[in-house]
């Protein structure tokens, strides 16, 4: 006799974001497989009854809940009233677009939920609770909330609206049996996504740590060294010279009288670039005249944020604004150097001994105190071999970092076609 595999005879859902299905499998109203917002928190609660409080901003698709805000009941939002226990869904129902649907586990189930959540609760004669998480988490019922969401900008559902969208039913065992192959293919796919995160995280390190001992330590690890008289530099090679800034650099303050420019800004992460191809959401003045100018190879700082490490060396002309420095160095400097050595982390350490105020947040690094920085300056062509070196370093360790996102990525969708 042949053994064969027998496949199961399939149905038109008649919905359009599921499309066929098994033929035994049922089409039912979400409200009827699970329950909806069961319990809230009563107002007579005393105001300083300790509390953990999920607001939307809190719980993501792909990381579940992050955070949990402890207060007083008293000093809750007055939306902070939803409960839920082990093994209910919450979903928003507001800025739908967000996509905060989160599975509620141990770790969160005393937690209080923003009314902006609708809080399933699966219905056990009907549905299991760790079928229900993954019939949420599935990404075309999300895209089907938000289509039956109303609203352009701050789209929303009715939790009445939400539970009457349709969804698929199997048998209670096919429900433990798909939930079950799903837990464990997804905790093999978020391991591997994690390991290759962590991977980008020690490149990075590495990247930064190729930085700091290129330009305070030079690439010749044989050549004799000396004490620099500096707690951040510590031994630097014999040859090198340790200057102050004032003797290698020069405040420029040239104001623009068109504004026509290009406006460039100044941050910790991407150091000098132009605005246009940051997403910033601060004012912005009606014209630019009278901002300052840099030229290429310029040392711009944003006096405010110097402390952050928010300095670096133009690539092009252009303007900054007002409150910016912008320093011109001498011809002993080399700039891609300079843009190295000033935006190490441990540089922005060493600038905050320097730096006036009396918040931490509220520190500036004026010109004067800039000017008594102590920094280490090789020959110039050694100066031009380190950038070299780095940058070729740079390009390597980008590809790999580039690599193995478009692998998570690829990662991520697999999960999601499970």
């Amino acid at each position: 006799m042949s053994h064969y595999k027998r496949y199961p005879a399939y149905k038109d859902s008649e919905l359009e974001w599921i499309g066929e299905i098994p033929e035994h499998w049922a089409i039912k109203p979400i409200k009827t497989i699970a329950s909806c917002n069961d319990e809230t928190l009563p107002d007579s609660i005393p105001p300083d009854t300790p509390i953990q409080y999920v607001d939307i901003s809190a719980v993501s698709h792909d990381k579940g809940i992050t955070d949990a805000e402890p207060m007083t009941f008293g000093d809750a939002p007055s939306r902070a009233r939803r409960k839920a226990r082990v093994g209910d869904v919450i979903v928003s129902t507001v800025r739908t677009y967000l996509k905060a649907v989160a599975f509620v586990d141990e770790t969160h189930a005393d937690c209080v939920y923003s009314t902006g959540f609708a809080v399933l609760r699966a219905r056990r004669e009907q549905l299991n609770p760790e079928y229900l998480k993954w019939l949420v988490l599935n990404e075309l019922l999300i895209q089907a909330i938000e289509s039956h969401s109303e609203g352009l900008s701050y789209p929303a559902i009715k939790a009445s609206e939400l539970v009457n969208l349709k969804s698929v039913v199997p048998s209670l065992p096919e429900q433990q049996h798909i939930a079950s192959v799903l837990d464990h293919q997804t905790a093999r796919i978020d391991a591997l996504i994690a390991k290759k995160t962590r991977f980008i995280e020690l490149l990075n390190e590495k990247h930064s740590a190729l930085i700091t001992h290129a330009v305070t330590k030079g690439l010749n690890a044989n050549v004799k060294t000396k004490d620099s008289g500096v707690a951040w530099l510590g031994q630097v090679p014999e040859h090198w010279e340790l200057l102050r800034a004032k003797r290698l650099f020069s405040e420029r303050d040239e104001r623009s009288t068109t504004g026509h420019e290009e406006l460039l800004t100044v941050s910790h992460l991407t150091g000098v670039t132009p605005r246009v191809e940051k997403d910033v959401n601060m004012f912005e003045a009606e014209t630019t005249e009278g901002y300052k100018i840099c030229y290429a190879g310029d040392l711009v700082i944003n006096t405010m944020w110097a402390w952050m490490g928010a300095m670096g060396t133009s690539r092009q002309t252009g303007l900054v604004s007002p409150s910016y420095n912008v320093y011109t160095p001498t011809h002993r400097l080399e700039p891609e150097f300079i843009d190295l050595l000033v935006r190490m982390p441990i540089f922005a350490t060493e600038v905050r001994r320097f730096s006036k105020g009396i918040w931490s947040s509220r520190l500036r690094l004026y010109p004067e105190a800039f000017f008594e920085v102590e920094l280490p300056v090789p020959p110039r062509i050694e100066q031009q071999t380190i950038v070299a070196k780095v940058r070729v370093e740079t390009h390597r360790i980008n590809a790999l970092i580039e690599k193995t996102l478009r692998s998570i990525d690829l990662l991520k969708e697999r999960r999601s076609a499970l």
